[in-house]
């Protein structure tokens, strides 16, 4: 279809759908009616004038207006995933048939092989990279409708049908979308230029890519010099992953107003994995809301990344695996594991925030100017081996919301591994809620492991009584350790000779 053409049609296709809405019900639509120009991963969005809700009834369909073949579909009679303590609105409401009403745990997972659930490749197409998703996400008086991924292209005109069972809305009957007239949308021409040194997601459309995770695909494996993914301010709700990509800084435009989020878990999303630090045939955990899988030179900065659920689970907002990567200035809130981390691993100026077992990982992760908040669980549990460094924290923060205490970290066995070696090391930090002993569960073996605390004080600056600190743990001396002190301080020591730079 030659350009003119098409704008002529585009046009046309609007006017008859404003007109066609405005007889059935109020609800405006995104991309706009006859747009152009619009981003392939865009999300397509519903707004109600008033009140609606989604029911487990129905398709939303994507079609090739040249061609009439169907693109893509989401059957809203296919539960999302198990539903768990964490299952958001409304979702935790609706009950499937031949699914029951079931609520499900990490103890007590749906092991019945019949269960089929919404299924979303992301990062890649192997079964390695299946998700279960939620194919629309209600915001308000917003449907935010969530196609499969990757399924949209350049250059293509596309049209969506609705059943009209799949919203009901309290002023109007909801009609549907029918027909190859009812919503028309047509993509942008041509793909960004690789050679690029940067690229703008915004969540209205406006920039390169409308998700995170489509800018991420678009950038390739071997990607020798750095590239910048600007995210400007506003609200993704998308699974984040990918994996052995190099070289790529994320870069929020407001820490705040940046924001990631998910309704996952070790529950909605789970997978055997192993327990031992190489985490053998590259499985990965599938519950994070952001998780980077054998990965280098990663930077993430000024943003949120938020697990979502007000009930304990094994949530990460953030899991990463890899060589040489950086996180700065980003909110990360979990539960149950907020922060993963295997690999070398530098964090500053960032918030770690969750139910406890905060920070959990293989890896050699260096902590500076960073706050620690748990509700009522241990900040980390350390699983390094002899092979590398563990968790070093400097200049940081440990806090607890409300009036309870907790430890500072644990290293108890594992699935049958032991952790004789674990290694935490706090220098200079400030510390409330933490209970008189300090350190929690250790491991069978205590010789070699590394407790070690400098300059602990309260949060006015007040020094720890240390008197009843755990039996495994050492008080360093600022002449005795004073080489030692120096080295801890200094990041290449624990991150295997690398120093970080944050570009």
């Amino acid at each position: 279809m030659c350009k003119s053409l098409r704008t002529l049609t585009l046009l046309f296709i609007g006017l008859i759908i404003c007109t066609s809405l405005h007889a059935q019900v109020a609800v405006n639509v995104f991309p706009a009616n006859g747009a152009e120009k619009v981003n392939p991963d865009t999300r397509l969005i519903l707004t109600f004038s008033g009140s609606f809700k989604i029911r487990n009834k129905g398709q939303i369909k994507i079609y090739d207006y040249a061609t009439d073949e169907l693109v893509d579909m989401l059957d809203m009679s296919i539960p999302p995933g198990p539903k768990n303590t964490r299952t958001p609105a409304p979702y935790e409401s609706l009950v499937y048939n031949s699914y029951g009403d079931q609520m499900y745990s990490v103890k007590e997972p749906d092991t019945n092989q019949n269960h089929v659930y919404q299924k979303n490749y992301i990062g890649g197409t192997l079964e390695v990279d299946a998700f279960h998703f939620y194919p629309v996400i209600v915001r308000g008086q917003s449907a935010i409708i969530c196609p499969h991924n990757n399924k949209l292209k350049y250059n293509k005109t596309y049209y969506v049908q609705i059943d009209p069972e799949v919203f009901s809305n309290s002023n109007v009957a909801f009609q549907g979308f029918k027909g190859k007239k009812a919503w028309v949308f047509g993509t942008k021409k041509q793909v960004p230029s690789l050679a690029a040194k940067s690229y703008v997601v915004s969540a209205n459309g406006t920039g390169d890519f409308s998700t995170v995770q489509g800018a991420v695909d678009y950038i390739p494996e071997k990607n020798a010099d750095r590239k910048t993914i600007h995210i400007r301010n506003g609200i993704y709700d998308e699974i984040v992953y990918f994996r052995n990509k190099e070289n790529i800084t994320f870069a929020g435009e407001d820490r705040e107003k940046v924001i990631i989020n998910y309704a996952n878990n070790g529950v909605f999303n789970t997978r055997l994995m192993s327990a031992d630090p190489a985490l053998s045939n590259g499985s990965h955990s599938l519950r994070a809301v952001f998780a980077i899988h054998n990965s280098r030179g990663i930077q993430l900065r000024d943003l949120t990344l938020r697990s979502l659920g007000e009930k304990p689970a094994q949530a990460e907002a953030l899991l990463v695996i890899g060589k040489k990567n950086i996180i700065s200035g980003v909110n990360i809130e979990g539960s149950g594991d907020a922060l993963q981390a295997t690999g070398t691993i530098y964090v500053r100026d960032s918030k770690i925030q969750g139910f406890g077992d905060n920070v959990l990982g293989y890896g050699a992760v260096f902590f500076e100017n960073c706050d620690f908040v748990s509700t009522y669980g241990p900040h980390l549990w350390v699983r390094n081996t002899q092979a590398n460094h563990g968790n070093v924290l400097l200049n940081c923060t440990l806090r607890t919301i409300g009036d309870v205490e907790t430890t500072i970290a644990r290293a108890p066995n594992s699935n049958g591994f032991s952790y004789p070696f674990v290694e935490a090391v706090l220098i200079d930090c400030k510390l409330d809620g933490i209970v008189p002993e300090g350190w929690g569960k250790v491991a069978d073996e205590t010789k070699d492991i590394r407790y070690w605390e400098y300059n602990s004080t309260t949060l006015d600056g007040k020094p720890i009584d240390s008197s009843r600190r755990h039996a495994a743990s050492r008080q360093l001396d600022p002449e005795k350790d004073k080489e030692l002190l120096k080295n801890y301080r200094t990041p290449s020591y624990i991150l295997e000779g690398w120093t970080p730079v944050i570009e």
